[in-house]
């Protein structure tokens, strides 16, 4: 039998208590060495970090930046506005609370699924805007009933206030909350507590300078992040940084011209542009209808919103920018510029205009506006009393290569480099871009036929009102061109004014002294004693114009367009455009009024209106064409003269 050796046992008891202890020692001497590191070596570096942890550092919203006209009137501002913020945690019933809230009417019922699910994703103790901008009659209801409502609170912010209303608003554009979207685009940190942000217009193409820089405040927390006045003995040294605010944008816009034009374009469905053809400033831009952007920042309801969108007036469609429409005869001063520098036709030559024309060896008619007859007229006769015959003859000679050619020149088909966003090129029609644009080969060859509607500004051709406003502007600069501007400078933080300087565009060259001349000499006389020589009576100024009536559909050969029989949206658009003085120009306009019929009756009386809120500086006396609305107007029949 093996008896049990205690000594051996004894031995290796002792080799295992000492290599434990051994294993414990270096242990301990590790945690001492750490512990010494982080509380000695590393004090200050972890003792910065623990008092980070008790204070939070709130940000403070900057000031919004304020837009001003070209004097320095007040366009958009902001002013204190109350909203109703809750507190979850504070808030025992938080679906009984909102139902509440919405049979005051204080919440709409369909926001209120929208509202919980924004609510539980913040922090229980975060103050949760639930409804912006309240009316003074909402603030005095829900004060009535305050005690019905634990946990929520009216709070005073500052929002955005239009005091002009509709005013210019697809020029100015608007703010709204910050999205999803948004969220993707900014720097997050430096939009900390910023409800709105520009979503239209100057407001969102210039947010970066409106927007200025947030400041922030630390506040003593408790480890749950909650404000606390202090936090055992030590109190830490709180910081504020003011805000930085957004800066002030002066805009080219000129007040009473933008007032004048909206009151002379009135209810109709139609958009004005009204350029300095010197340096690209945007004096007037009107887009009717157009819409309140003080409702985006209080916050559309959805059925509001549906409201606008479904609205078949499109009053959310920036006309002046992304209407494209046929331009009418407007383009014949273009047109006849480019007879001359491609010497097809001779000035002085004097063409007889029957009413109709057709291409050779073609019995399809192109008739004259409203059938009339013009007899013999020269160039300069053809651009004043707008005789279709002569142009479609001219576009007939010219051929589509060329007239496409010199239409790029003076920015058609191509955007204009506006200083907002949203703008459209129009269409310049090539026979290139017809085989791109239609699969069936029959529908890619580009007829004769064709080329006479383009020469007259119909078929496929489309243009902005934008586009020929910049148009006319290069007429009266004799082909200068300048990109049009709606912000022409910033004011600083010591109240200068920094301007920006113009930005000069390509424009046409190629033209002679001589040509230029006798086209601007048609363009007179369109006004003394053309189209639109009604609007030339009394006038204090000289005007150079030219009126358009685009068509909306097709009239059959053996048809006749009658306006009071067509259907009000299916009537032609009424086009103007112009410049004044006409020896010295300091404004280039376009007017289109949708539907409104000949651009000499509805159209041009728009445009002396505006030109006389810009150029006038006395009032304008009640006997002028002037006092006379574009319904009303007596000043024309139409666009073509007889």
């Amino acid at each position: 039998m093996r008896i049990k050796d205690q000594w051996n046992e004894q031995r290796i008891y002792s080799s295992r208590t000492f290599a434990a202890m051994l294993i414990i020692g270096l242990l301990s001497l590790a945690l001492l060495s750490k512990l010494a590191y982080l509380q000695i070596i590393r004090h200050d570096y972890y003792l910065e970090l623990s008092q980070g942890n008790r204070v939070r550092q709130d940000p403070i919203p900057a000031s919004r930046g304020l837009i001003l006209d070209r004097r320095g009137r007040v366009l958009v501002d902001n002013e204190p506005a109350f909203q109703l913020e809750l507190i979850q945690e504070q808030t025992p019933d938080l679906p009984g609370t909102l139902q509440r809230l919405a049979k005051l009417g204080l919440i709409n019922p369909e926001d209120i699924d929208p509202l919980k699910r924004i609510i539980h994703s913040r922090r229980s103790f975060d103050s949760v805007p639930i409804r912006l901008r309240l009316s003074d009659e909402e603030i005095g209801r829900f004060a009535v009933h305050r005690y019905e409502f634990e946990g929520v609170e009216l709070r005073a912010r500052q929002t955005r206030h239009y005091p002009y209303g509709e005013l210019g608003v697809h020029a100015l554009g608007y703010v709204a909350a910050v999205s999803e979207d948004d969220l993707d685009r900014i720097d997050k940190p430096g939009y900390a507590g910023t409800t709105l942000i520009g979503k239209l217009g100057v407001e969102s193409a210039y947010e970066t300078q409106l927007h200025g820089l947030n400041g922030y405040q630390q506040i003593l927390v408790n480890a749950q992040g909650r404000s606390v006045k202090f936090q055992g003995a030590y109190q830490p040294d709180l910081r504020a940084e003011a805000p930085v605010p957004g800066r002030d944008l002066m805009l080219a816009l000129d007040l009473p011209t933008q007032q004048a034009a909206e009151a002379a374009l009135g209810e109709h469905r139609g958009a004005i542009v009204a350029l300095d053809p010197t340096n690209g400033d945007v004096l007037a831009l009107v887009s009717h209808p157009g819409f309140d952007p003080s409702l985006f920042s209080r916050g559309l309801t959805r059925s509001e919103y549906s409201l606008l969108t479904n609205n078949e007036n499109k009053p959310l469609l920036n006309r002046a920018l992304r209407g494209a429409y046929p331009s009418g005869s407007t383009i014949k001063p273009m047109m006849a510029l480019a007879g001359l520098t491609y010497k097809i036709v001779d000035p002085e030559r004097r063409e007889f205009c029957n009413g109709a024309f057709h291409l050779p060896g073609s019995s399809h008619l192109y008739r004259e506006g409203k059938g009339g007859k013009h007899g013999a007229v020269d160039l300069v006769d053809a651009v004043a009393r707008s005789c279709d015959v002569y142009f479609y003859n001219l576009a007939a000679q010219l051929g589509v290569d060329r007239i496409a050619a010199f239409a790029s020149q003076f920015g058609i088909g191509s955007l204009t480099g506006i200083d907002i966003s949203g703008e459209k090129p129009g269409l310049l029609p090539t026979p290139e871009w017809k085989k791109q644009a239609f699969k069936r080969p029959q529908d890619q060859v580009w007829f004769p036929g064709e080329t006479v509607n383009f020469g007259v500004g119909q078929g496929y051709l489309l243009v902005t009102p934008l586009q020929l406003a910049h148009m006319t502007a290069q007429l009266a600069e004799r082909g200068e061109s300048f990109r049009p501007r709606l912000v022409m400078g910033v004011r600083d933080t010591n109240g200068a004014i920094v301007r920006n300087a113009a930005v000069a565009a390509h424009g046409a060259t190629g033209i002679s002294d001589t040509d230029w001349a006798l086209v601007l000499r048609g363009m007179v006389g369109a006004t003394t004693y053309g189209t639109a020589a009604a609007i030339g009576k009394g006038a204090r100024y000289s005007i150079a114009g030219k009126t358009g009536t685009a068509q909306v559909f097709t009239v059959a050969q053996n048809a006749r367009y009658n306006e009071k029989t067509v259907a009000e949206r299916l009537r032609d658009h009424a086009w103007f455009i112009a410049f004044a003085p006409a020896d010295a120009p300091r404004i280039a306009i376009c007017v289109l009024v949708e539907n409104g019929g000949f651009g000499a009756s509805a159209a041009a009386p728009i445009a002396r209106r505006v030109m006389d809120a810009y150029l006038l500086e006395g009032p304008v006396a009640a006997n002028t064409a002037t006092s006379t609305s574009p319904a009303g107007s007596t000043a024309s029949t139409g666009d073509h003269t007889p």
